[in-house]
């Protein structure tokens, strides 16, 4: 497959899983700055945490000089001229497929171009008028249209490959961010009030929550969600999808079914990277600190996304 055809797949598919981990990330947001605050801040401290996370904030003050929770809604959601917004999230996924038209099915092109339509008249009515709730239910909706389209019925061949290398780069990185933002803005000194601490238990349910684990957490842990079990749940556990291992596992799963030599650097990463998830405990990561863990691994999922860009989609 040429590289200019793998990367316009794989930045498909990356831009699409970015549009929804953006919907997920401000949904939580949104959902705790209208909880009764505590002295630990306010409600529009909470909605700023999606632009410290994408590192968006200096921009939008630049723009707007004040936290605004409608004007920090738009600029997040229906930006165009915000290059990290949902909407040219939602504008790049398309544009890639675009170019690719030939290599997807017509069930994925006509999911892709009809979400980038109805961003567009939403766009027109603005996100207030709309329902911000309303809003990112429909990008989660349109992005699992979209992969259930893909995973029905495209061919398992290349591009199906590096359709899910970037969907599951995307989702790896942003797992890590999420885990990280919650756990700072929580203290490091979480594990001696969970369970007792109400902003505690909503701001884990609420983690849960926004990565569609909810259920999963229920099932496997008893009592209420905490940094431990959490943490074990979205970087360890192999069973849930969007788990940091089972992210690495189908990376590496894709990476090692690709044919030719090009990608050793990308595949021995990989497998690292596999092996270190496959034989870490929770405890081990704990003791070294969840924070310093945690970016040490967001890190290490740079490095991969680097070393597949060199190896399969840069143009010789």
């Amino acid at each position: 497959m040429l590289s200019t055809t793998a990367s316009n797949l794989y930045w498909m598919s990356r831009y699409l899983e970015r549009a929804e981990n953006l919907a997920r990330m401000l949904e939580v947001s949104y959902s705790l700055s209208l909880m009764p605050q505590d002295d630990h801040g306010n409600g529009l401290d909470e909605l700023a945490m999606p632009l410290i996370i994408t590192g968006t904030l200096d921009e939008y003050l630049e723009q707007h000089g004040e936290m605004h929770a409608e004007r920090m809604l738009n600029f997040f959601g229906l930006d165009a001229n915000n290059p990290a917004s949902i909407y040219c999230c939602l504008q790049a996924a398309r544009t890639n497929a675009h170019a690719v038209r030939g290599r997807i099915t017509a069930d994925m092109w006509e999911n892709i171009n009809a979400s980038w339509l109805e961003v567009r008249d939403i766009a027109q009515q603005g996100i207030a008028r709309y329902g911000i709730s309303h809003f990112c239910e429909w990008v989660k909706e349109r992005s699992h249209l979209f992969r259930g389209a893909t995973f029905g019925t495209i061919m398992r061949g290349e591009a199906y490959r590096f359709i899910r290398l970037g969907t599951f780069i995307e989702r790896a990185d942003n797992t890590l961010r999420l885990l990280d933002a919650r756990y700072e803005l929580l203290g490091e000194d979480i594990d001696e009030i969970e369970g007792r601490s109400a902003r505690s238990y909503y701001q884990w349910t609420a983690l849960l929550r926004a990565l569609s684990s909810f259920e999963a957490f229920a099932e496997i842990y008893r009592g209420s969600p905490g940094a431990r079990k959490v943490s074990e749940l979205l970087l360890l556990r192999t069973e849930v999808p969007r788990s940091l291992r089972s992210c690495t596992e189908e990376l590496y799963s894709m990476l090692t079914s690709l044919p030719g030599d090009n990608g050793r650097p990308a595949q021995r990463l990989a497998a690292e990277l596999e092996a270190r998830l496959r034989y870490t405990t929770i405890d081990e990561v704990l003791d070294e600190g969840l924070h310093t863990w945690l970016n040490d691994l967001i890190l290490l999922i740079r490095e991969l996304g680097q070393a597949i860009h060199s190896s399969y989609l840069e143009v010789a």
